[in-house]
C-alpha cells in the first residue's frame, strides 16, 4: 500500500512539474516566410536574432559577426530554404529540395552559399563541397536599423518567373535572385487536360493569350467552349475571345465580339463586373 501511495505521489509531482513550467519568449524567435512563384513553392524557416544594442557586422571583438568569416545566417540551427521544383539561384541550377543558407559577411559584398547538407549552428563544419550555390552579392545599408533579422521573398516579377531572397538585419541588406520555369509543365498539362475536360479550354486559351504561344489555337479553344450549352452568355469569356482576336490583328471581328460581350454584360442582372469598361477600352484601342 505504501508503494502505491508513493507512486501516486510521484505521478502527481511529475504532472505538476510539467504543467507548472514558465513560458518565456525565446531570445531568437522562430520565423517563417513562404510564397509561390510561378508553380514553385518557396519556404524559408529561420531564427530571428535581435540587435539588442550590440554592434552586429564588422571586424574586431566588439562585433557579433565578423567580416570574412562563415556565419549560419541566423540564430540557433540557422536558416533553411526549400523549393518544390527545380530553380535557378543566382543563375545556378538548384534541384527541388531543402538547403541551408550560410554566408560570409563583408562591408560592401557578401558571399552567399546554399548547402545540400545542413551544418546547423556549427560554422566550423562548413566545407565548400557542401555548397550547391556560391555567389557574391552587393550589400547595401538599410534605410533604418532592422532590430530583428528578417527574410522576405520579394520582387516577384509580373510574369511570375523570378523573385529575390531578401535579407535585412541591423544596417545590412542584400538580395539573391531566384528564377523559376513553368512553361514546359503548363504545356504538358494543357496537352493532356484539354482532351478530357472542355472546361479546361478557357484556362488553356488564357495561358496562350498571355504567353503569345499559339493564338489561333487559343481562338479555337474559346470557340469550342462558347459553343457548349449556354456558355455563349458568359460575357467575361466572350471578352477573352475579343482579346485573342485583337492580338491576331482581326480588328473588325474583335470589335464585334467586344460589342457582343458588352451587350451581354449590360443585360446581366447581377452586374457587369467591370466588363462594360473593359470592352469599351478594348474597342477604343482598336479604332
Amino acid at each position: 500500500m505504501k508503494r502505491i501511495t508513493n507512486l501516486i505521489a510521484l505521478c502527481v509531482l511529475v504532472t505538476f512539474g510539467a504543467t507548472a513550467q514558465i513560458s518565456t519568449p525565446a531570445p531568437s524567435p522562430a520565423g517563417s516566410v513562404s510564397s509561390t512563384v510561378g508553380l514553385t513553392d518557396i519556404n524559408i524557416d529561420y531564427f530571428r536574432p535581435g540587435v539588442k544594442d550590440r554592434q552586429i557586422f564588422g571586424t574586431g571583438d566588439e562585433y557579433l559577426e565578423q567580416y570574412g568569416e562563415v556565419w549560419r545566417t541566423g540564430a540557433n540551427a540557422g536558416t533553411m530554404i526549400s523549393f518544390s521544383t527545380d530553380v535557378k539561384v543566382a543563375g545556378q541550377d538548384v534541384k527541388a529540395g531543402e538547403y541551408q543558407i550560410v554566408s560570409i559577411p563583408g562591408e560592401s559584398e557578401w558571399q552567399i552559399m546554399l548547402l545540400s547538407e545542413p551544418i546547423g549552428g556549427n560554422e566550423s563544419a562548413y566545407n565548400d563541397s557542401l555548397a550547391v550555390v556560391k555567389t557574391k552579392v552587393k550589400s547595401s545599408k538599410t534605410a533604418a536599423p532592422v532590430e530583428r533579422m528578417t527574410f522576405q521573398i520579394s520582387d516577384i516579377s509580373a510574369d511570375n518567373t523570378s523573385a529575390n531572397i531578401h535579407f535585412a538585419w541591423a544596417n545590412a541588406s542584400w538580395k539573391v535572385p531566384i528564377e523559376v520555369s513553368f512553361h514546359e509543365s503548363v504545356m504538358k498539362d494543357i496537352a493532356a487536360k484539354t482532351q478530357v475536360n472542355p472546361q479546361n479550354y478557357v484556362a488553356a486559351a488564357n495561358y496562350y493569350l498571355n504567353s503569345g504561344e499559339n493564338l489561333e489555337q487559343a481562338l479555337e479553344w474559346m470557340n469550342k467552349y462558347l459553343s457548349i450549352g449556354e456558355n455563349s452568355g458568359q460575357f467575361w469569356h466572350v471578352h477573352t475571345k475579343a482579346q485573342i482576336l485583337a492580338k491576331l490583328g482581326k480588328k473588325k471581328e474583335a470589335i464585334a465580339t467586344a460589342q457582343d460581350s458588352m451587350a451581354k454584360a449590360k443585360a446581366f442582372e447581377q452586374g457587369d463586373f467591370g466588363y462594360i469598361k473593359r470592352n469599351e477600352d478594348l474597342i477604343a484601342s482598336l479604332k
